[in-house]
């Protein structure tokens, strides 16, 4: 039963009191994954969307059922406003961070069903780590439009009632966060199989101190971002050009990796490389491509925000 697009009929009297928490229970979870799209995407950490995600839980377990017409669009109200809220706060509080920002990676499923090849790869795109960046840069009103409009598709009326704001207004701010973010976002390849391809080679190069063979990669404005947030070593600022992202990897990947191990995750819609220290996570690598080049390399080193890669 698609819960999402049918009316909600109200609750039986004649159900049992466990059965009927089973099915409210059920509900929630059939829409989980989701909410947790939602959340991540408006709050760039994995964390704080389990929190709102279970914020969201605990304000349906005490909703009035016969109140509740479409659990989906409740649900994912509830979730897009505490996202703000917690937005909201992080800026209040005005959190500085130490070097550059990158989101915390995720591993897993958003629960994304969408159609068609095109359009999964729209999703993907919505969670990467390029667009989670830019996203970091807009109001939270703008970011929650920019989320529920680009990666799930609601309409701008649904949008506006979802936020209790005119649908004009929505519109508005709909148009002011896309030209945001294709004024910023790169371009770059989403396919995986080529991104896959290009970071096996890097990956060769880079553990081999290889440095002609990673200058044949890279582009010549390449860029490299390392996210540690003052808790482990990584460049402070971004490195920029071929020379200079080159020289730093062929002269710290060599020896930094000698006692560690990696492999292959599906992280954030694409291809990424988490290094192992034993079983300890040290560093997430994921590669933007364009043209079978090379044009930026993340690493995020923050142990915060690898200690969830633990399990996977």
């Amino acid at each position: 039963m698609n819960w999402t697009r049918q009316a909600w009929v109200g609750w039986d009297a004649r159900v049992s009191s466990d059965t009927e928490t089973d099915v409210f229970t059920d509900v929630f979870e059939e829409h989980r994954p989701q909410l947790m799209g939602v959340a991540y995407r408006m709050l760039g950490r994995v964390a704080d969307a389990e929190d709102v995600v279970q914020d969201a839980w605990l304000r349906w377990s005490r909703a009035d059922r016969a109140e509740v017409r479409e659990p989906g669009a409740y649900l994912v109200r509830i979730t897009t406003r505490l996202a703000i809220d917690r937005l909201r706060q992080v800026q209040a509080r005005g959190e500085s961070y130490v070097g550059p920002w990158l989101p915390e990676p995720y591993v897993g499923e958003f629960g994304d069903t969408a159609p068609d090849a095109a359009d999964r790869v729209l999703l993907a795109d919505s969670v990467s780590f390029a667009v989670l960046v830019v996203l970091e840069s807009l109001s939270p009103l703008e970011r929650a439009v920019f989320v529920l409009r680009e990666a799930f598709g609601y309409p701008f009326a649904e949008i506006a009632a979802l936020l209790d704001r005119g649908e004009a207004a929505v519109r508005q701010l709909a148009g002011r966060a896309r030209r945001h973010v294709d004024e910023r976002r790169p371009r770059y390849d989403v396919d995986p199989v080529r991104r896959r391809a290009v970071t096996e080679r890097f990956l060769d190069a880079a553990s081999d101190g290889d440095l002609d063979a990673l200058m044949s990669l890279l582009a010549p404005d390449v860029r490299l971002v390392g996210d540690s947030g003052g808790k482990a070593k990584a460049p402070s600022r971004i490195v920029h050009t071929a020379d200079k992202v080159g020289r730093f990897l062929a002269a710290v990947v060599p020896g930094t990796w000698e006692t560690m191990s990696y492999r292959f995750v599906e992280a954030n819609g694409g291809p990424a490389v988490l290094v192992l220290d034993g079983d300890r996570p040290d560093s997430l690598f994921q590669l933007e491509i364009t043209d079978g080049r090379v044009t930026t390399v993340y690493i995020v080193r923050n142990p915060d925000k690898l200690r969830h890669l633990a399990t996977v």
